[in-house]
């Protein structure tokens, strides 16, 4: 019970250190500014992001006018991994990857 008492008092110090931290004389943020005149969003240019499962993994897919650029695989325990298509040829390439064949290991070995 005595450890408990100093937990608490630890864990609840950061929200009264934000209050008093906080400076006074913050103004608003400004609106905005209007889009010129004559400018129109084009809804096409928004990428379609399918999300689909196989096996385990989840894999979106990218498109932009119906055409596949881009997957990112998630696999169920591990790093999410991207494939992209850079010429638009219809072959992907693993984002970071030296060369087809050659994979760099990227083990974590320690993180703060």
């Amino acid at each position: 019970m005595r450890r408990l008492i100093p937990l608490l008092m630890l864990c609840a110090l950061p929200a009264f250190a934000d209050k008093a931290a906080t400076p006074s004389g913050l103004q608003p943020l400004p609106e905005p500014p209007a889009p010129p005149p004559g400018y129109e969003p084009d809804p096409s240019l928004e990428p379609q992001v399918t999300i689909t499962k196989r096996g385990e993994d989840k894999v979106e897919e990218f498109r932009i006018h119906g055409k596949l650029y881009m997957m990112k695989i998630t696999p169920p325990h591990g790093v999410p991994y991207y494939l992209i298509d850079e010429q638009g040829t219809g072959r992907f390439v693993r984002q970071g990857e030296v060369s087809p064949g050659v994979m760099v290991p990227m083990w974590l070995l320690k993180s703060f």
